[in-house]
């Protein structure tokens, strides 16, 4: 079992900054891939997107809407996940969820999802 608290979500202006935080306790042996998803007002879970993912070999890769402005990196004993999110736009209001996932290759033998933390962005 893996569990995830998510953090640092508010409500800032445009152009902005936040720093998201996710607590990660459990058995971390098989997880492969942590990530952020935010789920935008009005969309279902189905519909989270992926913001930023992380593998444990230090690879990352981001969402086309965020890259360059979103940065996200565990500290070194990888018990705690960071989003470091700049130059927010309104379009980034959403909840945001921390996650965990057990890959192989790109099939998903489990994940897990913190409960969520939510990031509003003021004109």
């Amino acid at each position: 079992q893996v569990q995830l608290k998510e953090s640092g979500g508010g409500l800032v202006q445009t152009g902005g900054s936040l720093r998201l935080s996710c607590a990660v306790t459990g058995n971390l042996a098989s997880v492969n891939q942590m990530a952020w998803y935010r789920q935008s007002p009005g969309k279902q879970r189905e519909e989270r997107e992926l913001v930023a993912a992380i593998t444990s070999d230090g690879n990352t890769n981001y969402a086309d809407s965020v890259k360059d402005r979103f940065s996200i990196f565990e500290n070194s004993t990888k018990n705690a996940l960071f989003l470091q999110m700049n130059s927010l736009k309104a379009e980034d209001t959403a909840v945001y969820y921390c996650n965990a996932e057990g890959l192989i290759g790109a099939v998903s033998q489990f994940t897990y999802w913190g409960r969520g933390t939510q990031v509003t962005i003021s004109a």
